[in-house]
């Protein structure tokens, strides 16, 4: 009589091979016994998780929400633009295009903006918006690049000390505008050499004395040889107009030289710190507030070009302005300081690689279509470069028909086109309080956006 095997013995792996088969359709076979004569039975499974976007959805979640977001795309986007366009669109361009070939430096200007500003900014754009981190922490992507985000970080400072002094400049200015104060010689500040007359009347009044050169013609004069009068009259050339001598005089303080430090001007001390303050309030709240300002700010200078545009074309000698600034001079763009010239205006008026573009777009939301922005701001910001050069030159055009220079001779670069050139023009126009008013209210708040979006990409290093 044989033995009964038992079912432990059956089960056991030399005498039973189990499978486990994956059948298609997301089925799977059940567990049997080769021996066994159940059939096998088809069991449906639940469809696979994907917990790969699962993980990746919560965890863009959880940083957005940590990090903050801009309101709305509106915000970011007014922001890009207020960063973008700055004192540099109103005091740097028309004059760089002037000296450069007038409309033919126009030709570099958009090639190196297609080839090198579009490319830079769409560059830093996505960047800082993929990592959503500051122009620091970013480079926990590459640590051996880390020192590209302290050199952004120092630019930065750098730039934001000398800028609020600017705006402060500006708002000196807004104060002296009821009065337009840089319109008379009469004031403390004044010199003997402060012109009151117009340039050309000293002009007609030399040739008329030279061209009437007897004795008794000279009056108290007549003691004098006509070589002193000459010496005399020429030195009339040098003498300084009442608005270039408030600039130098009461604004700067200028000094007789580098060893002589001078005294802290309270007034311009006063107003650095409103425009301090003035940058803290819009950075109280991170872009909840900043966001805010922009669309004021980053607007309103826009409303006042085209004012200062319509009343400029509309005064004699504007169009010949105008025509200076676009005339082409085709054989300048054979000079490599002209492409060079070029070049560093986009470099410098987009504001590529300073690290602000990189912060603000770490607020955007991950799907955000930066690629769109990226190529807009640009354009934005150089159309307002050349549509800035029409408004400058219509009002020089105007300042050399008034004084009866040429052109050259009166545009300037820099601050001396926005402090001296400019406010000399709006003197000379009726309602000259409004236009002064118009005119610095619209530097302060272009220079404002700059500087408020350049420290904020310091603070959120």
């Amino acid at each position: 009589m044989s033995a009964k095997r038992s079912p432990k013995a059956l089960s056991s792996p030399e005498e039973k091979e189990t499978t486990t088969r994956l059948l298609s359709n997301g089925f799977k076979a059940c567990v049997i016994s080769k021996s066994s004569e159940q059939p096998c039975v088809a069991v449906p499974l639940p469809p696979p998780e994907d917990t790969s976007s699962t993980v990746s959805s919560s965890s863009l979640a959880d940083v957005e929400n940590l990090r903050g977001n801009w309101g709305r795309q509106l915000d970011f986007f007014l922001s890009c633009v207020g960063y973008a366009v700055g004192l540099g669109n109103i005091w740097r361009f028309p004059y760089l295009c002037y000296q450069s070939g007038g409309g033919a430096f126009l030709v570099p200007y958009l090639l190196f903006l297609v080839v090198c500003g579009m490319p830079l900014f769409f560059l830093e754009m996505s960047f800082g918006q993929f990592a959503s981190l500051g122009p620091i922490t970013v480079w926990k992507i590459c640590p051996l690049f880390k020192g590209l985000g302290y050199g952004m970080v120092i630019i930065s400072g750098i730039v934001c000390i000398y800028y609020n002094v600017i705006i402060a400049w500006t708002l000196y200015y807004i104060y002296h505008s009821y009065s337009v104060a840089w319109s008379t010689c009469d004031n403390w500040w004044n010199t003997a050499d402060c012109i009151k007359q117009k340039p050309a009347d000293f002009a007609s009044q030399n040739t008329s004395l030279l061209n009437n050169s007897s004795p008794s013609n000279f009056g108290p004069l007549g003691n004098s040889s006509l070589a002193d009068i000459t010496i005399r009259t020429m030195s009339n050339a040098t003498r300084r107009t009442s608005s270039e001598e408030f600039w130098l005089y009461n604004v700067l303080h200028q000094s007789s030289g580098i060893d002589e430090l001078g005294e802290i001007q309270w007034p311009l001390a006063l107003t650095l710190f409103i425009a301090w303050f003035v940058v803290f309030l819009c950075l109280l709240k991170g872009i909840k507030s900043s966001g805010k300002v922009v669309y004021v700010s980053a607007t309103f200078p826009y409303v006042v070009l085209v004012c200062l545009l319509i009343r400029g074309v509309t005064l004699p000698g504007a169009w010949n302005g105008i025509v200076f600034y676009l005339s082409p001079r085709w054989e300048l763009l054979l000079s490599f300081k002209v492409w060079g010239d070029a070049a560093t205006q986009i470099f410098y008026s987009v504001g590529a690689a300073w690290g602000a573009v990189l912060t603000m777009a770490s607020y955007n939301k991950f799907s955000h279509n930066v690629y769109r922005d990226a190529m807009l701001i640009p354009i934005i910001n150089c159309a307002t470069s050349i549509f800035a050069g029409f408004v400058v030159f219509s009002i020089i055009g105007f300042m050399a028909y008034e004084t009866g220079n040429r052109i050259e001779d009166v545009v300037s670069e820099g601050p001396g086109l926005a402090f001296v050139v400019y406010p000399e023009a709006v003197s000379r126009l009726p309602l000259s309080p409004l236009w002064a008013f118009l005119f610095f209210i619209m530097l302060f708040a272009i220079g404002l956006d700059s500087q408020v979006i350049t420290l904020f990409a310091i603070i959120c290093m």
